[in-house]
């Protein structure tokens, strides 16, 4: 019935576990189960998560399965991700991966987390535009802020980095100081829309490279924080929406001075987009004016695809299959893979 490869995907380096069948480039599944239980904590906690991984996982298969109505004997490989992420949950993944593979002997493929946020825009879907090579890929989540010059699906060289916090974990610890429930990234950018973005005035990194910063604006709002509320007990609640504004304009802005300098140092047009905060309106509205303006080209993923999802392990084993790179029982979970 299946011609091309039909691959099992599973995603759980992380808070999320989830799991995708994919059959060549269409995505038959794509199911994702969200602990709640890290929001009384204000973050995740990795053993909790490690734990909550082992309940769901099982459940989650079955749920990827039976959406694509398709019997695991079906299968022709198993795909996981090998890592970055928190060691606990990338082990519980890449354990009930390996077990699978063994049981239906089928090939078992490791895939690295950041080049599936990149190679998601390679899903057969009518919302997505497929990328031309090179283009510049950009990550933006809560763990991980990249750009990336991207020659082919796995030909990738990280130009800038965060040398701290992550824009996503920024965002998450700004709002836990207003008062705002984690994940804190989807409530700022929604209470933003009512703000005045510069209303208030935070640092923006200027590095000389192409590396960005997010613990100086991170800092400089607590504080800020801090000192007005001696003055002011009700200053938070006075100010939230001009707060979220102006915190999101200098989060972005920062990120974004630096996707401009990049892509004319290194002539590349087009632009892509990979990772949760993809999902923030400010960001692309931003990134959407900046390419009129520039007359590049820019992908951005389905809101489906911006977190984190098996589908994107999917598509990235997919492109493994095609150059005929498998992975083994021996490949090791590794919290900080890289690839380059």
């Amino acid at each position: 019935m299946y011609k091309k490869p039909l691959i099992l995907a599973i995603e759980s380096s992380c808070d999320d576990t989830a799991a995708a069948v994919i059959n060549g480039r269409k995505i038959l599944s794509n199911c994702v189960a969200n602990q709640k239980i890290h929001i009384a904590y204000g973050g995740v906690v990795p053993e909790l998560a490690s734990r909550a991984h082992q309940s769901k996982i099982i459940p989650v298969v079955q749920q990827a399965l039976q959406q694509a109505n398709i019997n695991k004997k079906e299968l022709t490989a198993i795909a996981y991700t090998q890592g970055p992420g928190l060691l606990g949950s990338l082990l519980v993944g890449s354990a009930f991966a390996k077990s699978l593979s063994l049981a239906l002997n089928i090939p078992l493929i490791p895939i690295n987390h950041i080049q599936g946020h990149l190679l998601v825009h390679f899903i057969e879907d009518e919302r997505i535009q497929i990328p031309s090579f090179p283009f510049l890929g950009v990550i933006l989540s809560g763990g991980h802020t990249q750009l990336v010059d991207v020659r082919d699906h796995f030909n990738m060289n990280i130009l800038g980095t965060t040398l701290d916090d992550a824009i996503g974990e920024a965002f998450d610890k700004c709002g836990k100081r207003m008062g705002l429930p984690y994940p804190s990234g989807p409530q700022i950018d929604k209470l933003a829309e009512k703000g005045n973005p510069h209303k208030f005035i935070f640092p923006i990194s200027k590095l000389s490279n192409y590396n960005v910063s997010y613990s100086g604006v991170k800092t400089a709002f607590i504080n800020f924080i801090s000192n007005s509320e001696q003055k002011n007990p009700d200053f938070i609640k006075n100010n939230l929406v001009d707060l979220c504004a102006s915190l999101q304009y200098t989060l972005v802005r920062i990120i974004l001075n630096k996707i401009e300098l990049v892509a004319r140092d290194k002539s590349l047009t087009e632009i892509v987009i990979g990772g949760g905060v993809a999902a923030n309106t400010e960001i692309r509205k931003q990134l959407q004016d900046m390419v009129m303006k520039e007359d590049w080209k820019l992908s951005l993923p389905p809101l489906e695809y911006t977190t984190d999802n098996a589908a994107m392990i999917g598509i990235t084993a997919y492109y493994k299959i095609l150059k005929k790179e498998y992975g083994s029982l021996k490949d090791s979970s590794n919290a900080r893979l890289k690839f380059n």
